[in-house]
């Protein structure tokens, strides 16, 4: 596929970006790579692109997984692409001091001209916290006081917090990115009661990651109305957060290495068809109320994004644009 097409209208569709050693056909991504396949996917049509935040995995009996740092990356796709827009899938915010990635996280805003998406977790994976020097207890709770203080300087550029774990005095976020002035969307991705209660407060957008599990649209009925009870809890209107879901496309039944090293004991169902059962099943998670996708392609190459790019065109064509 060579041509550029128009860029899918209504359910937006985004590619998660291979990041980490043995994830590229089991090859390492290195930047060169991540650069020709984000230009790639921006030129056939992807509305977005989605970077990991992990340091190092360690999973028993395979060799341990490393990746290029998250935020390094995001900005450097933010100054090499110009429409597409740009997550975190997600962002742990236990990794860095919450007030500092308040300002890498509004720096980025600036260079992208707008189009940062800020996924939000706890982090879940205890060897590279162990393996960095982070402490790992009590993830919940430090991720609350950290969402305040994010959250406080991208919407109202300033804040004053002292909790327990982290503090931000009389902190401001000086000069301001100018595309938004009150920063980029919040992404939260959980289904679990506190972190959904967090996700009423302070988050746009929700998401769930079905990579290892069953990537159908089945799969959001149940999960919805968690996520409609927590903002029904607060007051707030279930329709004002955006649904988002991440799932696995096995577009030609590849059986990729690098997937199942990813997490060994998991037993992914992929969406698999050829382009119009794909983009038929993708579409039919918008009936559930999604509207943003992000594909895990298989293979996770430049090879995968064109075996995908007729999917795009089906999507499109299927929604009438």
């Amino acid at each position: 596929m060579s041509g550029r097409i128009v860029p899918t209208r209504g359910l937006k569709i985004g590619m998660y970006v291979p990041f980490s050693e043995r994830q590229m056909q089991g090859e390492t991504p290195h930047w060169v790579d991540i650069l020709a396949m984000a230009r790639r996917a921006e030129a056939v049509g992807f509305d977005s692109l989605w970077v990991p935040d992990h340091l190092i995995q360690y999973y028993e009996g395979v060799a341990p997984r490393g990746g290029w740092e998250c935020w390094s990356l995001v900005s450097a796709l933010a100054a090499s692409t110009s429409r597409v827009e740009l997550g975190t899938i997600v962002t742990a915010t236990s990794f860095r001091n919450p007030a500092l990635l308040a300002k890498i996280v509004d720096t980025v805003e600036e260079i992208s001209g707008g189009r940062v998406i800020l996924g939000l977790g706890t982090g879940y994976h205890e060897p590279e916290y162990r393996a960095f020097g982070y402490p790992y207890d009590h993830p919940f709770s430090r991720f609350a006081e950290a969402l305040t203080i994010i959250h406080g300087l991208l919407r109202h550029g300033r804040v004053d917090f002292v909790g327990q774990y982290y503090e931000a005095r009389e902190c401001e976020l000086r000069p301001r990115g100018g595309p938004r002035p009150a920063g980029p969307p919040i992404l939260i991705g959980s289904s679990g009661p506190k972190m959904l209660d967090l996700l009423a407060r302070y988050a746009d957008l929700w998401n769930v990651w079905l990579v290892h599990g069953v990537s159908r649209p089945a799969s959001i009925p149940p999960l919805r109305a968690r996520v409609d009870a927590a903002c029904r809890a607060v007051g707030r209107d279930p329709a004002t957060v955006g649904r988002t879901a991440t799932v696995l496309v096995d577009y030609v039944g590849t059986d990729d290495l690098a997937l199942r090293l990813m997490r060994p004991a998991s037993t992914p169902e992929a969406i698999v068809g050829d382009a119009p059962a794909v983009a038929a099943a993708l579409r039919a998670f918008a009936d559930e109320g999604i509207a943003h996708l992000q594909v895990f392609l298989q293979p996770n190459s430049l090879a995968g994004i064109e075996r995908f790019a007729p999917v795009l065109e089906a999507v499109k064509r299927q929604h009438g644009g």
